[in-house]
């Protein structure tokens, strides 16, 4: 566990231990409500490689990552929050300076330890399930799997609260240094075992994974609020996952399987 004071979460738990958390830089997305306006595509900046061909234009332009945000809404990802989110959070400072370059290209970079940050239009599909239907931002949720940090700076943009637990001790200080600058206040940082969730934290209106396993572990089903919602790979079939949407209702859990997707594996224990 981080060391560090965790302000009181609101529900009946209150976490007192956790860590990462950052006072306040990025610009907040206003509250949106699902059906709110998308933004014209047409009013969205130049693709990549024109904006990179401007003189004076780097990766840490905001052209760079409109260019990205409209071929995201070219294949469907429509949620204004989502499309906003993309445009404020700069991907290249989440790789390492060697793969910067590729950063706004769709495709999954590799990121040390045997992982990988996932492609634009991967994590842009969950998020946009994560938060469909629903009110922006939505309540407290857990990552699985925080990696470099870029999915957890962008859930920061959609959510009140962010929680987010890493094994790997390697990758959960990478992404304290990647996070670090941009001193976001509602997002914790937990060093910690994903596979049983982080139950000081609990309930959760939304549980998003970054990883795979056999199948979606009990003790995320428990930690889910009712109302809330689960989105996470899982291996329904022997060598092939699928992303997989679950929801608690009062009556229990309604499971939607959607398209085979690729992650890395869910491991248990810390590294």
């Amino acid at each position: 566990m981080v060391k560090g004071r965790v302000p009181n979460a609101p529900g009946p738990a209150n976490p007192s231990r956790g860590g990462g958390r950052f006072p306040v830089s990025l610009e907040r997305v206003a509250p949106t409500a699902a059906g709110g306006r998308v933004p014209d595509p047409r009013r969205l900046s130049t693709p990549l490689a024109e904006a990179t061909a401007v003189a004076g234009v780097g990766l840490d332009s905001a052209a760079v990552r409109q260019a990205m945000v409209r071929r995201l809404h070219a294949t469907g990802v429509t949620h204004p929050a989502v499309l906003q989110a993309f445009g404020r959070i700069e991907r290249h400072r989440f790789v390492d300076s060697a793969l910067a370059a590729q950063a706004y290209e769709d495709t999954a970079l590799p990121i040390g330890w045997g992982q990988t940050i996932s492609k634009p239009t991967v994590v842009a599909r969950m998020l946009a399930l994560l938060i469909e239907g629903r009110d922006v931002p939505v309540g407290r949720v857990l990552e699985i799997g925080t990696g470099c940090g870029y999915q957890a700076a962008l859930l920061s943009c959609l959510c009140r609260e962010v929680y987010s637990i890493e094994r790997v001790r390697g990758l959960h200080d990478k992404a304290r240094q990647h996070l670090r600058p941009l001193r976001i206040p509602n997002l914790h940082l937990i060093l910690g075992d994903g596979t049983v969730g982080f139950a000081r934290g609990a309930p959760y209106a939304g549980i998003i994974a970054a990883a795979g396993g056999d199948d979606i572990p009990p003790a995320w089903l428990e930690q889910l609020a009712v109302g809330g919602r689960l989105v996470a790979p899982a291996q329904l079939r022997p060598g092939r996952q699928s992303l997989v949407v679950v929801e608690r209702t009062a009556a229990g859990w309604q499971r939607r399987v959607l398209e085979d997707v690729w992650f890395v594996p869910l491991k248990s224990g810390l590294e």
